[in-house]
């Protein structure tokens, strides 16, 4: 789960999902109460209508005529009469039916409305459909109220009305069986559809960081990897422009480095030797071997300067070989110039790497076990932890080093004041140099001390795909 969250497009994917879905919630809401609230404020205008009907029905004729309009209204769904007082509705004066009915029939009449629950003593609902709607609700428990109005005529009498005022349509109460389900499978191809939309443009959103992030890898394996494509939206074609012209940059000042690098060595070479020949003449012979020897060192740390620059430089062409031959070769040189090495193991497989450089960096881990350890125990394996992984151990028989100090013998000219000194011939660079060949070759290298003594090498180079 946390590798999940850990990813930039689930991330997108999770917040555009998210922010959908709660707009759609908020919106359906809203929109379901701006209905309910427009249909509550037509069911008012209507009963409001009714009641202006009968009171101006009322208003235009003789008091002694009135109460047949009265009985009339009982088979409208309403009972009317008139009263003397409006009893406990005389102190109400707030609610939008008052408001509705002094709009339509003015301000100077007494107007009050009551709410009743119990309806049931009202005559059937007008109509056909109305009575078959009740109908079909007897027996169940009917969701409605009354409104009880007071209202003054024009000559100050005062009128009693009881209205039916449904709670909710009931097209809102219950789906009519014949009508479509607008539930659940609908919901879910809703869901359905928004997730794949969110995956859409949270894919296309993360599409050129990858872009971005697989260019630099490359760019640490191979300054000369082609640049990126300088193409799409105006803040990605802006983001490539910028990591080319990065590019560009670093591959101009290892360039000059180098150059610089191998101009100083090539320079000095010639004095140098010059001063060598000088120093055969030297009478004292002591003296003599004392300056040759300096000399010499002076020679191996220019050298070891110049591979050092070297090894940041990957204009050497990618090959695919054959790891265990190339190891086989690095150990049987070695063995030919006398020393102690055992090599076991092999992998079968091929790698694409850069032949002289990897030899380089196994010659150099080599010579380092050698000249604190003596011998060397080299062994070759697929790892078992890592899938399409080399790994590589090189075991010497030496004093170690301690813990504190095992990742800061790969800066350029550490050496450590006990075992590892100048007088082992040394220049500091050897680890530095294959830790920068691994690292071009996208490989890990570390170093750590083995249980039964002495120091361990582990080189892990990562297989071709499809090798």
């Amino acid at each position: 789960m946390k590798n999940f969250f850990g990813s930039i497009a689930n991330r997108v994917f999770l917040i555009l999902l998210t922010g959908i879905i709660v707009a759609v919630v908020a919106t359906t809401w809203l929109a379901s109460n701006e209905r309910r609230s427009t249909l509550r404020e037509i069911r008012l205008q209507h009963a409001a209508e009714r009641v202006e009907q009968v009171v101006l029905a009322l208003d235009d004729i003789a008091p002694q005529e009135r109460q047949s309009v009265l009985q009339a209204a009982d088979n409208f769904g309403y009972e009317a009469s008139f009263v003397t007082s409006m009893g406990d509705a005389a102190g109400v004066s707030t609610s939008p039916m008052i408001d509705i009915l002094k709009s339509r029939l003015g301000e100077e009449r007494q107007i009050s409305v009551q709410r009743e629950t119990d309806c049931l003593s009202l005559p059937p609902p007008e109509g056909p459909a109305a009575r078959n709607r009740a109908e079909s609700h007897r027996g169940k428990p009917r969701p409605e109220t009354c409104r009880v109005i007071y209202i003054s005529l024009h000559d100050k009498a005062l009128l009693r009305l009881r209205l039916h005022m449904p709670s909710d349509l009931p097209v809102l109460r219950e789906r009519n069986p014949g009508m479509p389900l607008y539930g659940g499978p609908y919901i879910l191809l809703f869901l359905l559809l928004i997730a794949m939309l969110a995956y859409a443009v949270a894919k296309m959103a993360a599409r050129p960081i990858k872009q971005l992030a697989s260019a630099a890898t490359e760019l640490g394996r191979d300054i000369d990897h082609p640049p990126l494509a300088e193409k799409g939206p105006t803040e990605i074609r802006q983001a490539a422009k910028a990591f080319n012209a990065m590019q560009a940059r670093i591959r101009r000042q290892i360039q000059h480095r180098t150059h610089m690098l191998a101009a100083i060595t090539h320079d000095l070479q010639t004095p140098l030797t010059r001063l060598r020949l000088r120093l055969e003449k030297v009478s004292d012979p002591e003296l003599q071997q004392k300056l040759i020897g300096d000399m010499a060192v002076m020679q191996s740390m220019v050298r070891e300067g110049l591979d050092l620059a070297r090894s940041m430089d990957s204009s050497e062409a990618m090959q695919r070989l054959d790891i265990d031959s190339l190891l086989d070769s690095v150990c049987a040189d070695a063995a030919d110039a006398g020393q102690n090495v055992v090599l076991q193991g092999s992998t079968r497989m091929s790698i694409v790497a850069q032949p002289n450089a990897l030899r380089r960096c196994l010659t150099n881990l080599l010579d380092n076990a050698f000249k604190y350890g003596q011998r060397a125990e080299v062994s070759i394996a697929l790892d078992t932890a890592t899938p399409n992984t080399v790994l590589i151990r090189i075991r010497d028989h030496g004093p170690g080093i301690p813990e504190d100090q095992l990742e800061a013998v790969f800066d350029a000219f550490h050496r450590l004041e006990t075992s590892r000194s100048r007088d082992t011939g040394g220049t500091g660079l050897g680890l530095t140099i294959a830790r920068n060949i691994a690292e071009n070759h996208g490989a890990q290298l570390h170093l750590k001390n083995h249980p039964d003594g002495g120091l361990e090498v582990v080189l892990l180079l990562t297989l071709n795909p499809g090798s």
